[in-house]
């Protein structure tokens, strides 16, 4: 399990962040300078222990209203080989040192954790204390069983937000077949579902929701990812 250190990191993440996000293409920011505050969000272990993965959500408050924003986090203790692109920056952690953080759909180890979740065989963790499972992130997924570890993964940033166009092969054990596309959208926008409904994606595979928290202090709840078998339309 994840040790959460209770120490400083600087510069500080919603700093990187605010530095980072307004050039990204699904920003919706208009411009302006943003104004971050941390909303939710969870995390998942690396079974190698090596590098930190968080979903984190952050609130900018800069514009006419609020917009919420999903960023998958790698933190790593030394640069991710071929990943100066995805980079948001480093930071000095009070306990650990240098770390190289990374917009995390460009990890390969948070990807490959996010599609272990997905398939229920990563628990999520709460995202600010040790050893502690989040039961309030749920996934779903309609194809259990007919997929394997990831053979290749092809990352395209949108202005809806970031496609994980995955290529995996037949499960162990299972008949020989051709490798299978799968699309794991993260949402970079996140948006409230209905309260009275469950939220889920029309002809979507699976699925990952969780809370976050809105500027007034009210519990939304939506989608964090969205799994379509081939490309999503």
């Amino acid at each position: 399990m994840a040790v959460i250190h209770r120490t400083t990191m600087t510069p500080g993440k919603l700093e990187l962040l605010a530095s980072w996000l307004p050039a990204q293409p699904w920003n919706l920011g208009g411009g302006h300078e943003p104004r971050l505050a941390k909303a939710g969000g969870f995390r998942l272990d690396d079974p190698q222990g090596e590098v930190g993965i968080e979903f984190m959500a952050v609130t900018d408050e800069s514009g006419d209203r609020p917009i919420t924003y999903q960023v998958p986090l790698g933190y790593r203790g030394a640069p991710l080989p071929g990943a100066d692109h995805a980079l948001i920056g480093t930071s000095e952690h009070g306990v650990l040192g240098r770390r190289w953080i990374y917009d995390g759909a460009h990890d390969p180890v948070l990807v490959a954790q996010l599609f272990a979740l997905v398939l229920g065989e990563a628990e999520p963790q709460a995202q600010s204390v040790d050893n502690t499972p989040d039961p309030s992130v749920t996934a779903h997924f309609a194809g259990a069983g007919h997929t394997a570890p990831i053979s290749s993964v092809d990352v395209t940033d949108g202005p809806h937000g970031t496609d994980l166009r995955l290529l995996t092969a037949a499960a162990p054990g299972a008949p020989s077949g051709p490798a299978r596309q799968l699309t794991i959208r993260v949402n970079r926008v996140l948006r409230p579902a209905p309260a009275e409904s469950t939220p889920h994606a029309a002809g979507a595979l699976g699925h990952v929701t969780a809370d976050w928290l809105l500027p007034d202090g009210a519990k939304a709840r939506g989608l964090y990812a969205v799994v379509h078998d081939g490309a999503p339309e």
